[in-house]
């Protein structure tokens, strides 16, 4: 069971985040952004208070440890591991959210420009850079954004995010398909025009 969501910026709404998440959102500069977290974030606390048969704004969210340092900023999680796994993304003007049985990570990006991309390509496994450098230059924003959302949809899912050396060392390619990661299932999400997104959901044990 993998499901996804997106979600929208929508008039400033906070009612039913808790004291840390309000105070995230104030902080952020730009009307649009707060408007866009809000919406995640409730959307979020929504579906997680369906699957749980609980008011929203009482579950309790916390993060997981970090499996590179142990401290307490891995993946977000329901308190007392009730509840589905789940993943949240956001960026300009779109959040996408994951939900499913096992651990799950989940990105959305907007395409880049090519300054972005002369700036963070150096950080992509080298494989995946010479892809990129054969490509016409009109088709190499789509393939770095789909490069990109599915190597942080997979180190979202391990909770070690870009802490570590994921973005160097992981394979996922930068074609149409994604390239096997060993341990998790990764597809790109349809996304809308100008976006690109992906999932990642962990294999199930060998039995």
């Amino acid at each position: 069971m993998t499901e996804i969501q997106f979600v929208r910026p929508a008039p400033l709404d906070v009612s039913l985040l808790d004291a840390a998440e309000r105070r995230r959102a104030a902080a952020l500069r730009r009307p649009a952004d707060q408007e866009l977290y809000a919406a995640a974030h409730t959307a979020l606390r929504l579906r997680l208070g369906a699957y749980l048969c609980v008011d929203p704004a009482a579950v309790e969210l916390v993060r997981l440890p970090c499996p590179l340092c142990g401290e307490p900023h891995g993946r977000p999680a329901v308190a007392g591991g009730a509840g589905p796994h789940f993943s949240l993304s956001h960026t300009q003007g779109l959040a996408l959210l994951a939900f499913a049985d096992r651990p799950v990570g989940a990105d959305v990006e907007r395409l880049p420009s090519a300054s972005t991309m002369a700036d963070v390509a150096a950080s992509l496994h080298h494989r995946e850079q010479s892809e990129l450098a054969e490509l016409p230059s009109d088709e190499r924003p789509l393939a770095f954004a789909r490069c990109w959302t599915r190597k942080e949809a997979c180190l979202k899912g391990t909770g070690e995010g870009l802490a570590g050396s994921g973005m160097a060392s992981l394979l996922v390619g930068t074609g149409p398909t994604p390239l096997d990661v060993r341990g998790w299932t990764v597809r790109d999400v349809t996304a809308p025009e100008g976006y690109a997104a992906a999932v990642a959901t962990a294999k199930p044990p060998a039995s």
